[in-house]
Parts: structure tokens; sequence; C-alpha cells
């Protein structure tokens, strides 16, 4: 069998024979049997997807002895000369390598001419962003005003490039990356075709690792083939392209779960020195990560949605259970993010390894609930357990004073404490001076664990306990008051950066009893930006977060406060001209002015 150039051996040659773009093969079809040509179109779209094959099919639908015609014969004189390329009125341009002025304007006078055996000239212009300035001023009014039974096709990767004013003259068409299954589809047809056995997972690899592109896909097909052997192998694709196996994954991820440093070392190792494609080995770890993530979520109702295997499917819902939900979504982000940094470092492999190690260790080293940043995980203001795993040997700086609080509040006496959750982790301690500030209520300790006491590893992605009723009399619990509430609204500031107007100005009175809080604005201005209605739910949110649920917020002014501005406004207002003129023709009197409420 000879492994010719495949893309350009099974290049469509009919509308129907294209793979994808669907939409784009309807709306050229139609206009082909209607007879309804435009001037000018533009098709843009990321290499490999038909923008080029398109534009020859569609001139020779329109050329064909038998148009207006949806399809083209392929078997007239016109057919096969624009098939091989050698047809006078079907002028294909390659803008980057003749896209200077004089090629514009030497094209511009070609265009004066009528079709010399077809029914239409058509010009591909390959690339057309490559065009120089000069090149797109000669041709924009031949565009705009073109002579009849002649159109434009511009082929372009970077559609941004044009000018606006080119845009406007033509009918643009985006080209979409294939999707996954139509890249399967027209690998296995263009198999069968060269009569040659193929692993379902071999097919599966090239069409995610041509990543949309159906030329960049054909080529590695034949890359694959070019080693002469009579079936396409899942491992011998992998080994000839430099993938890494599932095998590899695997392991990675049990080294990851159990923290084995050295374990990582040797698994990057491996990778390194089989020269596997690096990039491509981190699109499939956070492919990993993306798919733990969902079967934590949905369990064996999401295996439909893993593009793996039936028993590798089964092999990554078992590895879904054994993470907490937070870790896999962080880790799922650090490695999305971390592709582009690793693949731009001067030192590639160091990168990676430091990427590796810091999923590893991502529990050590950050709380959870903070890496997932409250998108997937969940937002615990107040859980206990604020670090996950082993606790580092220092006082981690982003703990934050509302963790504090909230462990105040949440501890239970030793005499009633509940049985904790299994421990997945090291116990650690804190120096003694620390718990002592933590007894005393200093305002700025910060938390710490006991010495001994176990922080399991899942409480970062708890969703933290809401109380049920105010606490009563003698609880073992801390007094709630306002320099509380405020350290608990910083926390929140620093996690969330929401804001609310000059907070720490108000006046605060809470009645435990009747379960209300009574707050004492500067001014009247100041109450009305508490009212209103993104002001007023994050106030009343943050609240009942601090002092308990069923907490009533009321807002108010100082009655002197409100007495004054009153008078200021009297004052102010019968200063005014038309206020003047109105009490001299209608009789009237100003006796009071108070500022409105806004609504």
């Amino acid at each position: 069998m000879s492994i010719a150039n495949l893309t350009a051996k099974y290049r469509p040659q009919r509308f129907d024979e294209a793979a994808g773009q669907d939409a784009v093969k309807r709306i050229l079809s139609r206009a082909s049997v209607e007879d309804r040509i435009a001037p000018a179109y533009l098709f843009s779209g990321t290499r490999g997807v038909g923008k080029t094959t398109l534009a020859r099919v569609f001139a020779k639908a329109i050329n064909c002895v038998t148009a207006p015609t949806n399809e083209p014969c392929n078997e007239c004189r016109n057919c096969r000369q624009i098939t091989a390329g050698i047809a006078p009125d079907v002028v294909e341009i390659d803008a980057a390598t003749h896209g200077g002025v004089d090629e514009a304007r030497r094209l511009k006078e070609d265009i004066g001419y009528a079709p010399l055996e077809c029914r239409y000239k058509v010009f591909i212009i390959d690339e057309a962003h490559m065009l120089s300035k000069a090149a797109f001023n000669a041709l924009l009014k031949t565009l705009e005003e073109p002579p009849g039974r002649v159109t434009f096709i511009m082929a372009t990767t970077e559609p941004h490039k044009f000018p606006a004013t080119i845009i406007s003259r033509c009918q643009h068409y985006i080209f979409k990356r294939l999707t996954q299954g139509e890249l399967e589809a027209h690998l296995a047809k263009v198999l069968g075709c060269e009569g040659l056995s193929f692993d379902p997972g071999a097919v599966s690899i090239l069409a995610r690792r041509g990543a949309g592109s159906v030329r960049d896909a054909m080529s590695l097909m034949g890359q694959v083939l070019a080693s002469g052997a009579d079936r396409l192998g899942e491992l011998d694709t992998r080994e000839i392209l430099g993938l890494a196996g599932q095998d590899v994954f695997f392991s990675l991820i049990g080294a990851i779960h159990d923290r084995d440093c050295l374990g990582i070392d040797a698994i990057l190792r491996q990778i390194l020195d089989k020269g596997l494609d690096l990039g491509f080995f981190l699109r499939e770890l956070t492919g990993c990560w993306r798919n733990m993530f969902i079967l934590a979520q949905a369990g064996d109702k999401a295996l439909p949605l893993i593009d793996a295997s039936e028993e590798e499917a089964g092999e990554w819902l078992r590895w879904s259970t054994r993470f907490p939900l937070a870790q896999i979504h962080a880790c799922w982000q650090l490695s999305l993010e971390g592709q582009r940094r690793v693949m731009n470092s001067l030192e590639p492999a160091l990168a990676l390894e430091l990427l590796l190690l810091n999923l590893a260790y991502l529990p050590m080293l950050v709380p959870l609930e903070r890496v997932a940043g409250g998108g997937c995980g969940p937002d615990s203001p107040g859980a206990p357990g604020q670090t996950s795993g082993r606790a580092p040997a220092r006082p981690a700086p982003a703990q934050s004073a509302q963790s504090a609080q909230s462990a105040q509040s949440a501890q239970p006496a030793p005499s009633v404490r509940q049985a904790a959750p299994p421990d997945y982790g090291t116990r650690g301690t804190r120096g003694t001076r620390e718990t002592q500030l933590r007894a005393q209520g200093e305002p700025d300790a910060e938390p710490v664990p006991e010495p001994g006491r176990q922080i399991p590893a899942e409480a970062a992605h708890r969703p933290p306990p809401v109380p049920q009723s105010r606490p009563e009399a003698g609880a073992a619990q801390s007094p709630k008051n306002w320099p509380g509430f405020l350290r608990h609204y910083d926390a929140h500031c620093k996690r969330s950066g929401q804001h609310l107007p000059r907070v720490k100005s108000l006046g605060a009175h809470y009645d435990a009893e009747a379960g209300k809080l009574t707050l004492t604005c500067l001014n009247e201005i100041h109450c009305e930006q508490f009212r209103q209605t993104e002001n007023r739910a994050l106030l009343e949110s943050l609240v009942k977060q601090y002092y308990g649920p069923e907490t009533e917020v009321t807002l108010g002014v100082p009655e002197s406060a409100s007495r004054v501005q009153g008078a200021e406004a009297t004052n102010g207002l019968k200063s005014r001209e038309l206020v003047k003129q109105a009490e001299s023709l209608l009789g009237a009197q100003v006796i009071d002015a108070r500022p409105g409420r806004l609504k």
C-alpha cells in the first residue's frame, strides 16, 4: 500500500464528502442551486478545517456544465480542470507570497475580462490576511462593485487582521473545529478505504491529537502508517507520536494521592526519557481531572461523558472517590492554567516537575477552600478544619480572621466532643503562644488547631454548620459582638472582594433576646446606601452568617442628625430663586424639608 499524502489523496470533491461544517455546506450548496452568487466570501477558521477545500468545491458547483446544481458532477471538463488546478477562470492566489500591491493591481486588471470557458470567474485567495494594506486598498472598490460573473473567496486563519471595510463587503462564514466524533468518523472512513484494520483507541488518540483539524489528524495518521504496520494499533500510535498511555496517568494520579515525591520524579523521568509530547501530556492530564470531577459529582450516570473505554472509565470512577472534591477541582484548575506556563518556560521539565509536586502537596500548601475559590467548591466560612491533610510547620498566612471567629464559636467542649471524621493526614501542633492568644480572645490571633487534634482532609469542602436557633444563656459559645462581626466582614472582603459603604462607621446594638441588630448610620445619605438592593442583601447575609439565621436587621439615623439635616435642607431650599418665586406667586411658605428616599 502506498502511503502518499493522505490529505491530498482523500480531499473531498463534493459538499457531502467534507467532514463537518454542515451549516456552511448547506448555505453554499443552496446558493449554487439557486444561482445566487455573492460578489465576495470570507471563510475564516483554524487550520485544516476545510476552508480551501469547500472554496474549490463551490467553484466547481457554480461552473459545472449541469449548473445551477447543488453538487458538482466531477465528470465534466470544467470540474476536472478545476480539480487539477488548471482551469483558466478559477485562480488560486497564495497571499503569503503574492500579497503585494503590484499583484493586486494585476488582479484588478484581470477581473475586467469575461470568463473564457466557465460561467464565473472565481478568485480564491488563501491566507488573505497576509495581503498588504496597499493591496487591500487596491481591491476595496473591486470587492464593492465587481463586474458580473466574478466572485472572490478569501480564506484566512486570522480574520481580525482584515480591515472592517473589507469584511463589510463580504459574506463572512466561520468554520468551526471538528468535534471528536466527526474526526473519528472521518479517519475511520479513510482507513476503511485503505483496507486497514484499526483499534478504536488509536483513532480516538489521533482525533484528540488533531485538536479539531482534519489535516493535522490525517498527517498524524499518515505518520503512524508509514511504519509499515498492517494494523493501526493504539500502542504503536502512542509510541510513534510520543504520547503517554493511560497506565502512566493512573500511576501519576496514584503518586499524587500518596504524595510520593520519589514516585512522581520517577514518572517524570520516564516521560522525559521517552521524549513524550509535553503539551499533549498536559492536555490529557487536565482531561483526567475533568473526568474525575464529573464522576465525583454524578457517579455512574456520568460514565457516558467520559472519553475512555469502559474499563478505564470505571477506574477513573474509583479514583474520583479517593480525593476530596475541592482538591479535584483545584488540581483541574492548576493543570489547565499550568499548560501555558510549562510550554513557555525556559526549563519545561522543571516547570512540569513543579506543577506535579504542587498537585501532590496542594492540601499542605494552601487550604483547599481558598484554592477552589468558591466556584465549584463550597463557600464554607467558619467550617472546621481549615487546613487539609498534614498541618504545616508554620501558621498559614492565608488563614482568615473569619475562620478564627467560627472556630471559637463552633468548637464543642471536650466532654461532649463528637467523633472526628476519618483522618487522611498527620497531626500537627502550633506554638503555645498562639494557643494562649486564641484562648484569650485576641482579635488578631490566628486560629490554630489544638495540640494533637486531627484535621480531616475532606473538611475543606464540607459546608458550614447552620445554627438552628440562638444560643441559650450559658452555652459554651463566644458572645456575639460588633467587633467580631467586623472581623467576619473583613474576612469576607478578602475572599470575595465585595465591600459595603463605610460599614465600620455604623453604630450597632445587638439584642440577643429579641434576635435584633440595630444599626445607626451617619446620616440619611449613608442610610440610603445600605437600603440599596445589593448592599442590603449582602449586609443581611453577613449578619445572618455571624449572628444567626433568625437575626433581624434595622437601619436608622440619629435624631439629632435628622434634625440638623432637616434644618439645613429647609434653609437651602428657601434660598433658591425658584422657591422664592413660588412663595411670592402662590403665597406659599416652606415649613420643613427632608432628604427623599431613593427607590
